[in-house]
């Protein structure tokens, strides 16, 4: 059985402490620091925006739009008004954390039977019959501007609307991704005609220009939410749907709401961590944070191979649990309070051991779950001391892949989670929120401010913030170690199948040995690997009246503070 913790001499696997830690800390790119507000995302041009709303006197809810818009532009395979968010708010006047669930229903007409008298025993991973569910994004930005903004509503798309109309040079990162989805991009008429313009894929450096998105961007610049549910977004996307056989149709849009809603918390060493109640896998933080908090992570120490086994194991148990409970929670009642408790932690606690891994077979089969794929993830602060961590997503790259005609939208697949048997707990049914990985974090420290921060990475969400965090408050690394630092993946990812433990190869051999000696299916990936995905944070010391923002160089972002 794992014990309350090991020999601090067992920690460092022989390696130096110094030498150990300098391997850890060592970064890139420094950590910015500023006293006026903070911006990072996972593209420096976003970055950049948020800044300029800041300076225009913008709630920190009004940056992370403007970024957020621009993040739709720049990175079409990860983000896109086709797409859902969730987002966790803190507003100095109000002093308190509000979560916004931004995800959107299934269709009236999206049932089990409407698949499977097409002969289907399962839903498609692209296409209009993947893109069953109403985007929640333009909604969730109209309801988070209606409450904090102060910045006028059309101004907050200036610079998506100028990237879209007039192009930006495409980064070699997402040249890539073109390149590599490049058949699916061909499929339909609308998309190819994007990303594939001249009969190949587009080209890192090249001008990459979005003409009918400008469109769909000024007319929510001009009308708000309304043109996008209600209005001539609306009609183009159900007309489109109509011609290719989709499900969704104008009412599902006409009904579509956001909800704001109280997120779910858990005390760590004295933090105060936030996620977002399911149907978001957020709970699964609380319950993992919950877990480790038992463990002297300090004695364990970072990099180790008790801390990866611990981090592995902890996740691969609270992953049961989350399967087990998080879908729409108005279709179930989660047991909150008990899954949230310490004493349930202490209780699956006794499963681990130091020696080897754990083995799933004890424990009830629950149905197969899938991995999620992309998306971005960015926070700001403000000079106020208001701050928004916000995450968004298409789901897979490019989601549905369809794009409906003169809206330059690529619509998401988050519906084709949703399982066709009767039985599952993320059954479909009709205007049904379905499982979303996604998951922004916040943390207070006495009631303030202390913590912004997140990633993309489908089920590597829960264990990167778990990374995050406890570098930041068990070892006292600042942000941009804590993202650069080597990660790791238990499980599946972004594109992947497979549930191994990927460990980047800045991890020593030895470790890596050591881990697979314990029974773990190690699989070695590259350093800086995009599968561990693309980390974001921001740090707040009250003492010093400053901020620290980090981004992750997985990416294409940058965190600026001034």
């Amino acid at each position: 059985m794992l014990g309350e913790g090991r020999s601090k001499a067992s920690k460092k696997g022989g390696i130096p402490l110094a030498q150990h830690t300098d391997q850890l800390t060592a970064t890139g790119r420094p950590v910015v620091e500023g006293k006026r507000g903070a911006v990072t995302s996972p593209h420096y041009l976003a970055t950049q925006t948020g800044k300029k709303i800041l300076e225009k006197g913008g709630h920190a809810v009004d940056a992370a739009i403007a970024v957020n818009s621009v993040l739709c532009v720049v990175l079409p395979h990860m983000s896109g008004l086709g797409g859902d968010l969730f987002s966790l708010v803190w507003d100095q006047s109000q002093n308190k954390v509000q979560a916004l669930n931004g995800s959107g229903r299934s269709g009236s007409e999206a049932t089990r039977s409407a698949y499977i008298q097409k002969g289907l025993d399962k839903i498609p991973e692209r296409g209009p019959l993947a893109a069953n569910t109403v985007p929640g994004t333009v909604d969730a930005w109209w309801a988070l501007h209606q409450r904090y903004g102060k910045v006028d509503w059309s101004v907050l798309f200036e610079d998506a609307i100028h990237y879209a109309e007039n192009g930006f040079p495409l980064t070699e990162k997402t040249s890539k991704f073109i390149a590599e989805k490049a058949e699916l991009l061909s499929v339909y008429p609308e998309t190819k005609k994007i990303f594939l313009a001249n009969g190949s894929p587009i080209q890192a450096g090249e001008i990459f220009v979005q003409p009918d998105l400008a469109w769909s961007f000024k007319q929510i610049a001009r009308d708000g939410r309304k043109a996008f549910y209600e209005g001539a977004i609306a009609d183009k996307i159900v007309v489109s749907f109509e011609k290719h056989g989709g499900l969704l149709v104008k009412k599902d849009f006409e009904d579509h709401q956001i909800d704001w809603e109280d997120p779910i918390t858990t005390n760590y060493r004295g933090y105060d961590v936030y996620q977002v109640k399911p149907n978001t896998q957020g709970i699964t933080v609380l319950m993992m944070l919950n877990m480790l908090e038992s463990y002297d992570m300090a004695a364990i120490g970072d990099g180790t191979t008790d801390y990866y086994h611990l981090l592995a194991e902890t996740t691969k148990l609270k992953f049961r649990y989350r399967d087990e409970w998080v879908t729409d929670p108005s279709s179930i009642t989660v047991p909150y309070d008990l899954l949230l408790s310490k004493s349930f932690s202490k209780k699956v606690r006794t499963h681990l051991s130091w020696e080897e891994v754990y083995s799933l077979d004890d424990l009830e089969e629950l149905p197969d779950t899938q991995g999620s794929r992309d998306t971005v993830y960015l926070s700001v602060t403000d000079k106020d001391g208001n701050g928004v961590s916000l995450i968004q997503s298409i789901y897979h790259e490019f989601g549905s892949g369809f794009i409906p005609e003169g809206t330059g939208i690529l619509l998401q697949n988050r519906g084709s989670y949703f399982s066709l048997e009767e039985d599952h707990i993320n059954t479909l049914e009709p205007n049904k929120r379905t499982f979303h990985t996604i998951i922004p974090a916040m943390a207070l420290k006495d009631g303030k401010l202390f913590m912004l921060y997140g990633s993309m990475g489908g089920e590597g969400q829960p264990q990167t913030q778990c990374a995050l965090f406890t570098r930041v408050v068990d070892f006292g690394y600042n942000m941009q170690q804590a993202i650069e630092a080597p990660r790791w993946l238990y499980g599946k990812t972004w594109g992947e199948d497979s549930s191994t433990l990927k460990l980047e190869e800045r991890i020593s051999a030895k470790t890596m040995e050591a881990l697979g000696d314990r029974g773990h299916m190690v699989e070695k990936v590259e350093p800086y690997s995009q599968l561990m995905g693309h980390a974001q944070g921001i740090l707040v010391d009250h003492d010093r009246g400053v901020y620290s923002a980090g981004a992750d160089p997985r990416g294409d972002g940058i965190a600026l503070s001034w």
